[in-house]
């Protein structure tokens, strides 16, 4: 590009100032209406035309110049800066009741100053994840931006939040202030740069929370710059004019200033309006591109807030009501083996009980030996325990500074327990990690097998849960799965809890559910190996039963995604005459609906998609059968061959690993778009 530079100072001057007012309308319309009137390549250009004219009149150059977002030399250190404002941090609210206990606080308190009944407003504000900055302005132009630091005394990183692009280098009024926010980093920015640092063989960033946190203390401006930080400004804590009446108010001042102010904020009445809001968000939260750990909840009268004022560390005005923990601390007391379905022995952690996301969790499962061996979790740690979305509670790692020496080792036993007193031996199976009970028919595994029979992934029979299950059983009224469906009216009535009304609708939920595709009635055999997505491609592939039971180990290693552990498995189980006679028996009693020929040339032939979280709209059987009708796959698993992840509500770690591998997530809209 060849730009004619101005021959007289005049003539730069003037082009300077369009340049600049140019520059500044497309960067505001970009980074903080996310607006693009132009193309990136075209501000470029104007940016770089900038720059050739103000080299050329370096005395032209003023502070709130674009040139100025250039990084520079590398710093030293960073200076500290006293702030003129001190930096409060909110106290924490976990639950609608520690909210409404906040609520009665501020309204007697405020009685109190007024003598009379007061009944504030709030405002809700999202609480993002990230990092707090303190921007200072005089005439309209950014003069420091600094952290928290203690509260009294910050960093001056002020080169560095230069380089963020939402950050106005100068404000639409020439005033002078102090202002407050949050410094983050996009979820799909950590993704671009984890795939930068995997092509150079180096560990990923973590989180974007921790990301941005590094950068912003970054000693050279440039990285800054590469990582596109972002930013939301929520507050004026100083300002030479008088401040809006209220927190709605100063929002709008943010905005009409030229700051980037979140959008998903609002005014409530009463504090049910504000749970509200809270719970609304708790399920929203993962699919904003900014990680977002609760919500910050303000009076939104100024006059009431300066009458509340602050305690020492606090403002009594505002709260931060935070999102049920994803990570706890809790205290393992006991470490138990469990025996699946499939007879496989998994050493299960009995836990001090503890709310993790919203729920009390009392056990986690630990996997295997070797996963013990790797954590080194003894009886009697102190653990961290972890949950996200939809995915089971997991303990993530120990914290040995607690260790008092009294904490016990867990040594794998030789043998295990039943329900019914027996004891099996249990061996490790070759090449895996897992133990195996060397006796088939315990009784702790027949019980897991039928739970999984009658759940939603296999017969789905309405009203049998495990406890029923579990009654039938102890009064050896069921030992196969047959015999489910031979029961009587007489027979239910002779268990405990059952009248004849819900004797007669149990008996009427066995008969509903006697009809099954072939995948679910594969699926809910509880063949080894054999899971859901592998029942379905078998049953696709081979189409009856029959096809399926006269098949050989070449037959099912042949078909795609199936590999010789799962054709191994299948081969022997259906050569086994004891599942021979139970097929035959189940046969007479069920009805399977063979597959429709899959649609090889469906407008999603080709697609693999994976579902995760709860969608609105649909079941997810619902979902998978219709992608299959259009000729997609459906995957258990994330991977880069995945096509699309769809994620629903409460989205699990699934959505997070989609992210990272840069695998494209649909909503539910844009999925129901799709299958259309």
């Amino acid at each position: 590009m060849n730009y004619q530079v101005p021959k007289t100072k005049i003539e730069a001057q003037e082009r300077l100032k369009k340049l600049r007012k140019t520059i500044e309308h497309h960067r505001y319309l970009y980074h903080v209406q996310n607006i693009s009137e132009i193309s990136p390549e075209a501000l470029d250009a104007l940016k770089h035309e900038l720059v050739l004219i103000e080299e050329v009149y370096p005395d032209l150059v003023t502070l709130d110049s674009p040139s100025q977002r250039v990084a520079g030399e590398p710093l030293k250190g960073f200076k500290k800066i006293k702030h003129t404002v001190p930096q409060w941090s909110f106290n924490d609210a976990f639950s609608p009741d520690e909210m409404r206990g906040f609520d009665t606080r501020v309204k007697n308190m405020l009685a109190k100053e007024y003598g009379r009944k007061i009944t504030p407003s709030y405002v809700c504000e999202l609480k993002i994840d990230g990092l707090k900055v303190v921007l200072m302005y005089e005439n309209g132009l950014l003069v420091t931006a600094a952290t928290r630091g203690d509260g009294t005394v910050g960093e001056d990183v002020t080169a560095n939040v230069k380089m963020i692009e939402s950050v106005p280098l100068s404000l639409h009024q020439k005033v002078s202030g102090v202002f407050e926010g949050e410094v983050w980093m996009a979820k799909s920015t950590l993704v671009r740069l984890n795939k930068e640092e995997a092509k150079a063989s180096r560990e990923p960033f973590a989180n974007p929370r921790n990301l941005a946190a590094g950068t912003i203390r970054q000693l050279d401006s440039s990285v800054v710059k590469a990582r596109a930080l972002d930013t939301f400004i929520y507050d004026v804590s100083a300002f030479d004019r008088e401040i809006p009446k209220t927190q709605t108010k100063e929002l709008a001042l943010l905005q009409d200033l030229g700051f980037k102010v979140n959008k998903h904020f609002k005014e409530c009445k009463t504090i049910d309006e504000v749970i509200s809001f809270w719970e609304k968000w708790q399920k929203r939260k993962d699919k904003e591109d900014y990680w977002i750990d609760g919500v910050v909840v303000k009076v939104n009268e100024k006059e009431y807030q300066d009458k509340l004022g602050y305690t020492g560390k606090a403002p009594r005005f505002g709260i931060a009501f935070k999102f049920p923990a994803e990570q706890v601390t809790t205290v393992i007391e006991d470490i138990v083996l469990q025996v699946g379905r499939t007879g496989v022995v998994t050493p299960v952690a009995h836990l001090r009980p503890v709310s993790v996301s919203g729920s009390v969790v009392s056990r986690a499962t630990l996997h295997n030996e070797d996963e013990i061996a790797r954590l080194d979790v003894r009886i009697g740690d102190t653990v961290i325990l972890q949950k996200a979305g939809d995915v089971i509670p997991d303990i993530v790692q120990v914290v040995k500074e607690m260790r008092n020496g009294k904490e016990k080792k867990f040594e794998f036993p030789k043998i295990v327990l039943d329900t019914d007193g027996t004891t099996s031996a249990i061996e490790r199976i070759p090449r895996q990690a897992a133990y195996r009970c060397v006796n088939k028919n315990m009784f702790a595994q027949k019980r897991r097998k039928f739970y999984y029979f009658v759940s939603k992934k296999g017969f789905n029979i309405d009203g049998c849960g495990p406890k029923v299950i579990d009654a039938l059983l102890d009064a050896e009224l069921i030992s196969n799965f047959d015999d489910l469906f031979t029961l009587t009216i007489g027979d239910v009535l002779s268990l405990p809890r059952f009248a004849e009304l819900s004797a007669k609708n149990f008996i009427e939920a066995i008969n509903n559910a006697r009809t099954a595709t072939l995948g679910k009635f594969l699926t809910a055999l509880s063949i080894p190996h054999v899971g859901e997505e592998t029942a379905h491609d078998i049953a696709q592939t081979f189409g009856s039963i029959e096809k399926i039971h006269e098949a050989s180990f070449e037959d099912f290693n042949n078909v795609y995604g199936v590999g010789e552990v799962v054709a191994q498995s299948l081969a022997d189980w259906f050569a086994d005459e004891h599942h021979s006679a139970l097929l035959d028996r189940l046969l007479a009693q069920v009805k399977i609906v063979n597959p429709q020929r899959k649609a090889s040339k469906g407008k999603l032939a080709g697609k693999t998609f994976v579902l995760t979280g709860t969608l609105t709209t649909l079941g997810r059987d619902e979902a998978k059968e219709k992608v299959r009708a259009l000729g997609g796959e459906i995957a258990e698993s994330v991977s880069s061959k995945t096509s699309y992840v769809v994620a629903g509500e409460n989205p699990g770690s699934k959505y997070d690993k989609a992210k990272s591998l840069g695998v494209p997530v649909l909503d539910e809209k844009a999925f129901l778009k799709m299958l259309k």
